[in-house]
């Protein structure tokens, strides 16, 4: 890819930039919420917490570096699918504390960064079968990240805001 200066390397780069300043805007969203804010500010009366939110972005960081090490090993595997909302209840997110949910999160996005960092041309060029995207491919799995930060980046500040 070249539109006449920007290269695939490039654009990669830049979402891998991208992957780390959303984890870090994320930590000055989170800066001044409480735990019993973390808690009781819910996105809609069924909606999930912060707290909730931010659980499923950790682990979430760690079942998408799972898939693109899946897409490294095996040729084209089909990736599996998860349920976000039973790995909530079965992970018990309401009960677990929000710092230690952004520290873990801190952690393993500075090792799924520095895994697509070391990738080869060759590595890059891998791919799977998305539960529900069909092809999917390393470079997909790179901008997936991002996107997901930011969806769940912008329902907290408007849980914060109050809706």
């Amino acid at each position: 890819m070249s539109d006449g200066g920007t290269t695939w390397q490039q654009a990669r780069e830049r979402q891998i930039a991208a992957m780390r300043q959303t984890c870090e805007i994320l930590g000055h969203i989170l800066r001044n919420v409480s735990a019993e804010q973390a808690r009781a500010l819910r996105d809609g009366p069924d909606g999930w917490s912060i707290v909730e939110i931010v659980c499923h972005l950790r682990d979430f960081d760690e079942i998408f570096h799972s898939r693109a090490r899946m897409m490294l090993e095996q040729d084209h595997p089909q990736l599996p699918a998860y349920d976000h909302e039973a790995i909530a209840l079965e992970r018990a997110y309401q009960a677990q504390s929000l710092e230690e949910a952004y520290e873990a999160l801190k952690v393993s996005r500075a090792d799924f960064a520095r895994f697509f960092e070391r990738l080869t041309p060759t590595q890059w060029a891998r791919g799977g079968v998305h539960p529900e995207r069909d092809n999917f491919s390393m470079t997909d799995a790179l901008m997936q990240v991002s996107a997901h930060d930011l969806d769940h980046l912008e329902q907290i500040t408007r849980v914060l805001r109050g809706g």
